[in-house]
Parts: C-alpha cells; sequence; structure tokens
C-alpha cells in the first residue's frame, strides 16, 4: 500500500467520524444555546374574600425569538386577546416580553376566568388551524377551589394540575432531542394575606415558602404532569364589617341599660299629677 491510497483512506476515515460527531456536537450546543428560552411565571394574589388578581409574566429568550418568530408573536398575540376578553390588562415592555393582569371578585369567579384563559372555548380554534399559533403545544389545565365561610375568614383548599407532557422538543422518529426543561422556565405562585400551607401527595410538587409563609412559589417542571394542592384562610371583610356592627349595637344596648340608670341619666322622673281645682259657682246677679 503507497502513500497516497493510505492517505486517502486516512481521511475517508477522518470525514466518516466527523459527520458522525456532528449528531453529537448538535446535542450538545442545541441546550447551551436555548437555555432559558422562556420565562412564564403565573402568580395568584389572593388579598381578601372580594379582591384578588391573576398575574402572569412572559419573557422569551432573544435566541428563541431569533429561532421561531412568528410562533412566539402569535403566541403572545393570543395571550394579549384572551386577556381582553377576560377584562384584564396587558403590559408589553417589549416585543418579547408582556405582563398579565387578570381581576376576580370571589373564589368562583378566579376558578372560572383561570380554565377559561388556559382552555379557551371560543370559536377562533377554526381560524387558527393555518396560523403559526397552530404550531403551539396543547396544554390541559385544570384548576378546582373549595371554599367555607367562618364568618372573620374563608377557609380555602386549591387544586391545580397542569400537563406540560406535550411540552417536549421530539424528533420526527420520536426520539426526544432536547429536555423541555432547557427550553422553559416555568413557575406557580401563590400569594395570601395569612400564609398558606402546602398538600404535599405522593404526586403533588413541594413549594419553597417566602415572606414568611405568605407566598408559596412552585418550580412546575415541564414534560411532566403537575400536582399543586394548598390551603390557606383569607379575611371576609363582609364577615369582619357585619362582626364590628354586632360588637358595637351590642355595646350600646349595654351602655344604655347598665351604666346610663346608675348614673340617674337613663329614665326621667314621672311628672306628678295636678290636684284638680274646685269649681266655682257665680250665685250673683
Amino acid at each position: 500500500m503507497n502513500l497516497a491510497v493510505f492517505g486517502r483512506m486516512a481521511g475517508e476515515w477522518i470525514q466518516g467520524k466527523v459527520r458522525r460527531s456532528r449528531v453529537w456536537i448538535v446535542l450538545l450546543l442545541v441546550p447551551m444555546l436555548l437555555t432559558g428560552c422562556v420565562e412564564y411565571d403565573v402568580g395568584i394574589n389572593f388579598e381578601s374574600q372580594t379582591h384578588g388578581e391573576i398575574v402572569q409574566h412572559i419573557q422569551l429568550g432573544e435566541r428563541l425569538q431569533a429561532f421561531s418568530s412568528s410562533t412566539a408573536q402569535a403566541w403572545l398575540e393570543s395571550i394579549e386577546r384572551r386577556t381582553r376578553q377576560l377584562h384584564g390588562q396587558v403590559k408589553r415592555s417589549s416585543d418579547r416580553e408582556i405582563t398579565v393582569k387578570i381581576p376576580f371578585n370571589n373564589g368562583a369567579e378566579l376558578v372560572e376566568k383561570f380554565n377559561q384563559f388556559f382552555n379557551p372555548a371560543d370559536g377562533s380554534q377554526g381560524e387558527l388551524a393555518n396560523s403559526p399559533e397552530a404550531q403551539i403545544p396543547d396544554i390541559s389545565s385544570q384548576m378546582a377551589l373549595r371554599q367555607r365561610n367562618f364568618l372573620l375568614a374563608i377557609y380555602n383548599h386549591l387544586n391545580y394540575e397542569l400537563d406540560l407532557r406535550s411540552l417536549g422538543v421530539i424528533s420526527s422518529n420520536g426520539t426526544v432531542i432536547v429536555s423541555p426543561g432547557v427550553l422553559l422556565d416555568l413557575e406557580f405562585t401563590l400569594n395570601t394575606p395569612w400564609g398558606a400551607t402546602a398538600v404535599v401527595s405522593e404526586d403533588g410538587l413541594m413549594p419553597e415558602s417566602r415572606n414568611d409563609g405568605r407566598q408559596l412559589v412552585w418550580t412546575l417542571q415541564p414534560g411532566q404532569l403537575n400536582h399543586l394542592e394548598t390551603r390557606f384562610w383569607v379575611p371576609s371583610p363582609i364577615g369582619i364589617g357585619a362582626f364590628i356592627i354586632v360588637v358595637f349595637v351590642t355595646v350600646s344596648i349595654f351602655l344604655k341599660d347598665k351604666l346610663l340608670p346608675a348614673l340617674g341619666m337613663g329614665q326621667r322622673k314621672p311628672l306628678k299629677a295636678k290636684k284638680p281645682q274646685p269649681e266655682t259657682v257665680n250665685l250673683g246677679g
């Protein structure tokens, strides 16, 4: 074997190695290039029985914006449209970042608006069939809230299930190319005035407690079924107002019946009856 043949064979062998190694190079670079592509924070601020808001903050990474601009913009526009349908406010800081606030007046309205936002049932699906938004994976989200009124405060038992198994990055042959955890940074936050207690089951997530227990933060797991459960109390302005009125009336009655008579001010002295005066008869002319 002369040097020319050996050199040609060596060159073909090296080129084959390089071609095969490209797959591994891509697999190593993709997570580094796409890390933190989407930051999606969902929060519920439950201030009292009659006031609260759903807050969402979405920020797209520059690499994702360049990688799939049309789909990303269609997704943000969809969020804006659904927010306005629920009488919420949208603040768009840039073409890659928006903040959404949706108010609610009670627990039933919270559940209705939350589920409606994440599971839209409008007639726009046919219009979106051929749009870039149709490329967004389906995400199943369901919230349930059980409440009990104890006059001064409302007991709340919240359950939330979020199915993110459709967010995996999968090739045409079904192989997972990139774990969705490197693409998405998802958090669910609950803010309550008196604190909350997490209920952790076998399939539930354990939250991080902040702000002396008044804030719980769950880190959601993309590509998995996420289950959240918690219990908390919120003050009842209606019950507190009624209690204050009852106390005020009770104290007023006590002062009237007990203290005022002791001071001689509770009763008026009875009026003495006047003696009848004899009638005068005039006998003179």
